[in-house]
This record gives structure tokens, sequence and C-alpha cells, in this order.
């Protein structure tokens, strides 16, 4: 069954690759091989073989508010029976991002990622609410982020001069949670270059000059300044237990004003959280925790969490099963393309 076959967790080199795709997702084989000490065929055949078996995969994502997408975080309401159809309804769509089923099973949370105000309204206005058998919606703006975009949550095995080497050069992507990022406006041939990356993070310069129009040079050259202006940084989809983390949580926080923005930061600073943002709503912060187990959750709410001032209360909603992550779909513990945008 693909249940057992795909519940194994990845060896030493399988995470010890992902931690450098993780540091940079477009690194060439050769450079990758370089870094790991080993051969470039031996990396290349490991990568493939994982993408193959939908165990990892790197995407391009897009800075939705740098290249002007209306992000809203939303919570829906189903009865039990119809919890499950709506996710999955809601994750074939191309404007959404990490959706889970939450509480008991009859809520779903996802970040949706729309083009424009009216797209936004019509899902949340009209589509929802019109769907069987939903109870209720609740949609928060997010405002600004504190952490996203690439995270590592496994164990440090690449050494600090082996993590230095692969962040030589590259361009890096992080949220600027001191000011809104300075918008991008996506051409034709960036939006073809982006649904190709969506697919394929490591897409060649072929295939992206030839979606595009573009010469590869002049291709390669549009990636380059989209990458270092901060409008898309490279991800690595991977399942948590894959990893050997079981737990998944998300927590939201009220926090007063005043300190929204320290214990943001503080937060982007713990190794178990990979999102963290702020929202509008009672509870205005929002946040992921990535945990081995319920011990370790336990112990980050208690010990981390609790030490963090400012913190007036947390709402703690376990992540029961994840049905899309930042562009894949997951099924049976592996990750399967996303359906094509028209």
């Amino acid at each position: 069954m693909l249940e057992t076959v795909y519940s194994s967790v990845l060896d030493e080199f399988d995470r010890a690759l992902v931690q450098a795709l993780v540091i940079d997702g477009r690194a060439p084989f050769s450079r990758l091989a370089e870094v790991l000490g080993f051969t470039d065929q031996k990396v290349v055949r490991r990568y493939r073989r994982l993408r193959g078996d939908g165990l990892v995969r790197v995407i391009g994502v897009p800075y939705g508010r740098r290249v002007g997408l209306f992000e809203s975080w939303v919570r829906v309401q189903c009865a039990p029976d119809a919890a499950l159809p709506v996710a999955e309804a809601l994750a074939r769509r191309p404007d959404t991002a990490w959706v889970s089923l939450g509480s008991g099973g009859t809520e779903i949370h996802c970040i949706t990622k729309a083009r424009s105000r009216e797209d936004r309204d019509d899902l949340l206005l009209e589509k929802l609410p019109r769907t069987r058998r939903v109870t209720g919606i609740s949609a928060h703006t997010l405002l600004r982020m504190f952490a996203g975009g690439p995270h590592w949550v496994g164990a440090d095995l690449l050494s600090a001069g082996q993590q230095a080497r692969l962040r030589a050069g590259r361009p890096s992507f992080a949220p600027d949670a001191a000011r809104p990022p300075v918008p991008h406006v996506l051409d034709a041939a960036e939006r073809a270059m982006l649904a190709v990356l969506g697919r394929d993070g490591r897409a060649g310069y072929p295939e992206l000059a030839a979606a595009a129009g573009l010469s590869e040079t002049t291709a390669r050259r549009r990636l380059a300044q989209l990458r270092e202006g901060g409008a898309l940084y490279f991800d690595v989809e991977v399942i948590p237990r894959q990893l050997g983390f079981h737990t998944v949580a998300t927590l939201l926080l009220t926090v007063p004003p005043a300190r929204l923005a320290a214990v943001g930061q503080a937060l982007a600073g713990h190794p178990e959280v990979p999102f963290a943002a702020a929202v509008t709503g009672a509870a205005n912060l929002l946040a992921v925790a990535v945990c081995r187990d319920t011990d370790a959750l336990y112990a980050y709410l208690t010990e981390r969490i609790g030490g963090v001032e400012g913190v007036r209360q947390v709402e703690t909603i376990p992540t029961l099963r994840n049905l899309k992550r930042a562009g894949m779909l997951v099924e049976d513990d592996r990750l399967v393309d996303p359906p094509a945008v028209p």
C-alpha cells in the first residue's frame, strides 16, 4: 500500500540534500555535489528518485504581496460529512495554498491568493457561502509576514561552511517585517515562467524560455531579476513526516498591538515555526508550528511561546490532515502536481 511505502523517514543523505535545496533550490547539481561531497551522478539520481516518488519537490513561489496578490487566511466550518470534499475542492484551485483539516475534521484552513479584489470577493462572498454543507466562514487579511519561504525543520546535517558555500552568491528571500514590500507588476512572460516554476522549480532555461517566448539569455536574466527583487523565491515541498516530524498545529495568538512586531519577529526566530504573520481579527498573529510529536509541541508551547513577552492568549489547532502545501497537492504521503492554471 502507498501509505506503507511512503511512511518511512528519509535517510541521512536525502535529508542533507533537502537541507541544501532549502538553502538554494536552484543550485546546479554540480555545486550540490561539490558541497555534499558526492558525485554529480549520485546527487542527480537521488533527487530524481525523490521527485519521481513524490517525496520532494522544488517549486517557484511568487511573494504574494510583492506581486500584487490579495492574500487571506480563511477558516471554513463544515458539516462533518462535507469537510473533506470541500477541502479537496479548495485544494484543486490554483489560487489556494496550505489547505488543511483541523478541529475534529469539521474546520478547513487555507491561504487564498487572489489576483484581484473581485476574484477574492467572488470566492469568499459568493462561491464558498453557497457551497452545500458549509456552515461558517471567516477570512483574515495577511497584514505582514514575519516568517515564510524556505524553512528547514530537520537537524542541521550540513556544516556552517557547507551552508555558507551554498548561500554565496545566491539571491536571498526574506520577508521584510519592517516595511511594506515594493510592488512588482508581472508581465505575460514572467507569468508564463512562474507557471512552469510552480510545477518544477528546477526547470531548465530552455523550458522557461520556450514557455515565455524569450531567448534563454533573457529568461535567465529575468529569473535572476525576479529573485533579486524578492518577487520570487524557491521553496522545497517535503511532507514533515518524511523528516520525522509528526505533529503540526496552527497557532492563533492574541498580542497587544504595541508588541505585535516584536512577538512576530521572536516567533520567526524559532526553528519550529515555518510561517508567522500578523492578521486581522481578535487573534492578531497567525503561526504554524511543526514538531516531532505532541510532547515536543507541549514543550514548545510552555517553554518557547510561554517565554515570549506580550503573548496574552494562544489557541492551538492541531492539523489532522494536510491536502495542499505551498504548491503541491498531498495524496497518500506523496506530493503530486497541482492542476494546470488556465
